[in-house]
């Protein structure tokens, strides 16, 4: 399945407790576990007002059933077309 990249713009998120975010991830993996096995959450980077989201997701129109159920904002899904990292410059 394809990876994709998700903005989304969650004002305060960044200064959330660790308990809070539990909450966040605990609502988040009830609507995933909902939707089947067609979408998966890997991890999220949390920024002051919002997260970068890293999912693996049959299609995007899943990804926007998990927000709409879920109540995240979608501001933009990017498809992962591949991945480069400091060990592409060795041969």
């Amino acid at each position: 399945m394809p990876k994709y990249v998700i903005k989304r713009d969650i004002p305060g998120i960044g200064s959330m407790t660790k308990e809070e975010l539990q909450e966040v991830a605990i609502h988040s993996n009830k609507v995933l576990n909902e939707l089947g096995p067609d979408i998966q959450w890997l991890h999220s980077y949390v920024r002051e007002n919002g997260t970068h989201c890293v999912y693996i997701a049959k299609n995007e129109e899943i990804i926007h059933e998990h927000a709409e159920r879920s109540g995240a904002s979608v501001v933009e899904i990017t498809e992962v077309k591949t991945m480069i990292d400091p060990t592409n410059e060795e041969d």
